[in-house]
């Protein structure tokens, strides 16, 4: 057995159907693909994956909201990413605003030939993809050392293909298209560890503690991944990052296989075992809660007697991942579920009803039947953040009113402006910031798919921003560090976190304007400014230095 036996168990497992276009023709027992088909076939997948998920992925969420130990947290989570999915599925806003980096595995049996450089037409694919369907161009490219620029393309894209020996299948050229977000990137962990982790004991507390210092800044209920050993620290990184796209589901399992030497087997025990510490760590599906984990591979591999590699990775709530492959009929790709409606419909979901939230002139104003408080954006700061004063952490607020968008780039041309000695901009004193980067703006609607960004990034900005009044109320996901918690208590400042992995939602239901305010060439990190409605969030840190992570 071999890796390659168990992607193509896979293929035989995926319903697929047929993608117009040119056919390859079989000459002497090889087959020509011309590069056209190439192109195509990575335009569609990367369009598709944009907007819908796989069957099992929405089936895992709906699971999980009907899962009686759900906390009410949870099924407010779980209920807008379902919610989500429906809107995505009309094909104009993206699932999630990160429509991430692109990456392409390929396997390639000897006998095709496609006469060209297959990277080079996959990317071109690609970008056709992002340009065409109001993705968001996430990749930067380097003028000097220090300074970058935004590709405005989304290239370069991450592109592997293997040459495979052809087999009884016969001539069939494979594929695996998968988006990953940023934020679920940065959450992959490698250790470098010794045969002594290898013990019961001490590999459960091992877990226990990457598993709660993942956070939620990569939007769970998570799909997580741990593979142990592997010939190389590479190697195993390859694994991880495929085993997170459900390509190597049908490994082998330890108790049933009995075979000669395996590349990789998977074991139940700890993949259940891994779930549980999941659903202990109370992180839930954001805000607290047991869906912290939505499902688990654990998988282990040979390795060098002197070396333990061991990683950790997650899928985030925007699971993104699609097979295709070509042979001498055409290319095939993936069906994906275009109808997720039936997910809400077959477990009778809906949104949290806000109507009877108190609409007085209030900055803060609990209704006691919702339990959620209106929070008035549009009043000065200082009034809102005296509504917030009384209020706990873990409270859910409905926002209204105008909210900056900013993050990363943005605070970085802040932070020059304080080193240069000149003024912030007026702006800042005027709203609350929201930490995100949207999704190019389809036609007709008021801003592309929008959701919050990792909050974290922003932390050492802290002293410098709250020190001058300004950065006092923020907006994003995830936990934040001391640095931002100490200022929030020394400042009278406040985080609030927001549901992440919703963006076609938001977009949708709750931005009601927008507008480029500033920093234009930044392009995705421009400033804006937006006007929210009904927007879900809750108190993730206080005045007081309290956190709710």
């Amino acid at each position: 057995m071999n890796i390659y036996s168990i992607i193509n168990a896979a293929f035989q497992n995926t319903r697929f159907t047929a993608l117009d276009g040119e056919k390859p023709e079989l000459r002497d027992g090889r087959l020509f693909v011309p590069s056209s088909l190439l192109r195509c076939l990575a335009e569609e997948c990367f369009r598709s994956i944009a907007f819908y998920f796989r069957e099992s992925h929405l089936a895992c969420l709906a699971g999980a909201l009907v899962d009686p130990a759900s906390s009410a947290n949870d099924r407010i989570t779980l209920k807008a990413l379902l919610k989500n999915a429906l809107i995505a599925a009309k094909g104009e806003l993206a699932l999630c605003q990160d429509t991430g980096t692109a990456v392409v595995y390929g396997w390639k049996p000897e006998a095709v030939f496609t006469g060209g450089c297959d990277a080079a037409e996959l990317e071109a694919g690609t970008a056709a993809a992002y340009l065409k369907n109001h993705l968001r161009a996430s990749q930067v490219a380097p003028l000097s050392f220090f300074e970058e620029y935004n590709t405005g393309n989304n290239l370069p894209a991450q592109i592997r293909i293997e040459a495979v020996p052809c087999t009884a299948a016969g001539l069939t050229y494979r594929f695996l298209f998968a988006a990953k977000g940023g934020g679920s990137s940065n959450k992959t962990s490698l250790f470098s560890m010794s045969k002594a982790l290898l013990e019961e004991k001490t590999f459960e507390e091992f877990l226990e503690d990457k598993i709660r210092s993942l956070g939620t800044a990569a939007c769970p209920p998570y799909r997580i991944a741990v593979v142990i050993g592997g010939t190389s620290p590479e190697i195993n990184l390859d694994i991880l990052k495929l085993a997170t796209t459900e390509i190597l589901d049908k490994a082998p399992y330890f108790e049933e296989y009995k075979g000669p030497l395996s590349p990789l087997l998977r074991d139940t025990y700890w993949e259940e075992k891994v779930l549980e510490i999941g659903r202990k760590t109370g992180i839930g599906a954001q805000f607290g809660g047991r869906q912290f984990l939505l499902d688990a591979r654990v998988i282990r591999m040979p390795r060098h007697a002197a070396s333990c590699p061991v990683s950790i990775g997650v899928s985030c709530s925007a699971h993104r991942n699609m097979l295709a492959y070509i042979d001498r009929n055409g290319a095939y790709v993936e069906e994906l579920c275009r109808d997720p409606g039936r997910f809400l419909d077959s477990y009778s979901i809906s949104l949290p009803d806000l109507s009877g939230v108190s609409d007085d002139n209030r900055a803060a104003d609990r209704d006691a039947r919702a339990g959620v408080y209106k929070l008035d954006l549009n009043l000065p700061l200082q009034a809102v953040r005296a509504g917030l004063d009384s209020l706990r952490i873990g409270d859910r607020l409905s926002l209204c009113g105008k909210l900056l968008v900013a993050r990363d780039a943005a605070h970085l041309k802040w932070h020059e402006l304080i080193l240069a000695g000149k003024e912030l901009p007026q702006y800042l004193s005027r709203h609350p910031i929201y930490y995100a980067g949207p999704a190019a703006t389809p036609p007709g609607m008021v801003i592309g798919s929008l959701g919050p960004t990792t909050a974290q990034r922003m932390d050492r900005y802290a002293e410098e921003l709250m020190s001058r009044g300004v950065s006092l109320i923020t907006l994003a996901k995830g936990n934040r560090g001391g640095t931002w918690t100490e200022a929030c208590k020394k400042y009278g400042g406040f985080y609030l976190g927001t549901i992440g992995g919703a963006a076609a939602l938001l977009a949708e239901e709750n931005v009601v304007a927008g507008e480029v305010l500033d920093y234009p060439e930044l392009g995705m990190e421009a400033v804006r400014l937006i006007e929210v409605r009904e927007l879900s969030a809750f108190i993730i840190v206080d005045n007081k230095g309290n956190e709710l992570y």
